[in-house]
């Protein structure tokens, strides 16, 4: 579902994660001159961030169009192919890990977050946010879209996981400290949301790309009345549970 181009991504989530960067990495505390690591970094909202605030940042993702991107536009940051729960990095290589709109599309959560704190030193940082389920309005609103279209059928979106402050406060266990962050990002009109949803990035890519023609173009249509039938430029609000914790 990431075997996708760069670009396809960013017109799709990559508004959103742009935006959701800087205040992810705010309420991680991230400072000049700290050694840090990005997982799962996708085509590098949070990783250009880091580097913009004067860290040194190395990088991970599975897929290799996004490990591609990133070492394309970001050459002085080391960068990995792989998944998180096999970083190729020593114990307590960094000052802080941190996990940007990944959880959910980790194979192993719990086996993520331990490669993280492994990773990172006595006193560091580990930190991951993922999409809240409803708070989320542009995940939500293709999320009722496709129970519209299919009422029987779960979504996508309904089998994720940590979607929910309860998911990862339980996933991060004891210490953790949990913030709904938001971020805000617009649209030229509907065809340009419409459009970054054909473009086929992550699982509501993948269901679009499972519609024949008729059904295509009534999920075009029903969610345009998700999103309000809009009539020239607009926004949605995306809202993600932050958690952090340091290592003992």
């Amino acid at each position: 579902m990431f075997n996708v181009s760069d670009t396809a991504y960013d017109n799709f989530m990559g508004r959103f994660s742009v935006r959701l960067g800087p205040v992810f990495a705010d309420f991680a505390g991230i400072e000049t001159g700290q050694r840090i690591l990005d997982v799962g970094a996708g085509t590098g909202a949070l990783t250009s961030e880091l580097v913009g605030r004067g860290a040194d940042v190395a990088a991970l993702d599975p897929s290799p169009p996004f490990v591609a991107a990133l070492r394309r536009r970001l050459p002085g940051v080391d960068v990995q192919e792989g998944p998180a729960e096999e970083l190729p990095w020593p114990d307590a290589s960094f000052d802080a890990a941190l996990a940007q709109l990944v959880l959910t599309f980790m194979r192993d959560a719990p086996a993520g977050i331990a490669e993280m704190q492994r990773v990172v030193r006595p006193g560091g940082v580990v930190a991951a946010c993922m999409w809240d389920r409803e708070g989320m309005d542009m995940l939500a609103a293709i999320n009722r879209t496709m129970q519209a279209l299919h009422p029987s059928r779960p979504t996508a979106e309904q089998l994720t996981n940590f979607r929910t402050r309860e998911e990862i406060e339980a996933l991060f266990g004891q210490s953790v400290e949990i913030e709904l962050l938001e971020v805000e990002a617009g649209y030229s009109g509907f065809a340009e949301l419409w459009d970054s949803v054909l473009d086929g990035a992550g699982p509501s890519g993948v269901w679009a790309a499972s519609l024949d023609d008729a059904q295509r173009e009534r999920a075009r249509e029903e969610l345009r009345r998700q999103v309000g039938d809009p009539d020239g430029a607009f926004s949605l609000v995306g809202r993600a549970w932050a958690a952090k914790v340091k290592r003992a």
